[in-house]
């Protein structure tokens, strides 16, 4: 009987132990799962629905509403500009297109830096900043930075001429934005041309100091840097500066003050020197 109760008290035993030891490992595949899902919970990243084209667009081509899709998007990395509806995009409708300025590859976001207004061309007239004005300067190889200037770019402006009867040059205007180089304003054209003709972006002062400036000497382009966000300060430079010549400065001597007064000499009237008393 003792070894029947013995047994029976084992077997228990041991079923008690396994027991324990699957609702540990059940408690344990349990917490698993809830800390997955709380994972993948923290991963989810709220999306909204952005237009991207579906195909490359270069610059001057129409945008119409079959070379763009609507695509989910990260809601925090949406760059600026970017179009959320059709009626954003076309406010006029789908029949008045915007054209392209800049390069798009396919699945890249439309943006508004990257088209023209509804029904506008890629031409000059889109690039200009509101209340702005497109001005022409003539250039050549030397005056135009050779071959490196791009619709884009900045530069800064000097002017060569005569001012109070001496050769001078100064820098008239500093970091401006090129719009055109010769007839082509695409940003993208990688290959050097040299440039007869560039368009800059200034406001109506500026357009009137540039053409008195170019119509009174010679206009020469310097380029600025991507990355450089100084503003160059005032610089004249003449032919004595370039020289390294000093000026000489000729003070003159204060004269000696002489006195004389009037005397008759027979009949002759004479002037005699004498002392000055102040």
């Amino acid at each position: 009987m003792r070894l029947v109760f013995g047994l029976v008290l084992l077997v228990g035993i041991g079923l008690a132990g396994t027991a324990v030891y699957l609702a540990r490992d059940f408690i344990g595949q349990q917490q698993a799962q809830l800390a997955e899902a709380e994972r993948a919970k923290q991963a989810i990243v709220p999306v909204v629905d952005v237009y991207v084209v579906n195909k490359q667009m270069r610059y001057g081509q129409r945008l119409t509403i079959d070379d763009v899709k609507r695509v989910r998007w990260p809601e925090s990395a949406i760059p600026e500009g970017a179009f959320f509806k059709e009626e954003d995009l076309f406010p006029d409708g789908k029949e008045v297109q915007r054209s392209i300025l800049r390069t798009m590859e396919i699945d890249e976001a439309v943006l508004a830096a990257k088209v023209t207004g509804p029904g506008e061309s890629a031409g000059v007239s889109s690039r200009l900043t509101a209340g702005m004005r497109a001005f022409a300067i003539k250039t050549d190889v030397t005056s135009g930075v050779s071959g490196f200037l791009r619709p884009g770019d900045r530069v800064d402006i000097y002017w060569t001429g005569k001012a109070q009867n001496r050769g001078v040059t100064k820098l008239i205007d500093a970091n401006i934005r090129l719009i055109a180089i010769n007839q082509s304003a695409d940003e993208d054209r990688n290959d050097t041309v040299v440039a007869r003709t560039v368009t800059v972006e200034v406001n109506p002062r500026q357009v009137a100091a540039l053409a008195q400036a170019q119509s009174t000497g010679r206009l020469s382009l310097s380029l600025v840097g991507a990355d450089d966000v100084l503003v160059s300060d005032a610089v004249e430079i003449d032919q004595s500066d370039l020289l390294g010549i000093e000026e000489e400065v000729v003070v003159e001597a204060p004269k000696e003050k002489i006195c004389t007064v009037r005397r008759r000499k027979g009949e002759e009237i004479v002037q005699v020197q004498i002392p000055c008393t102040n």
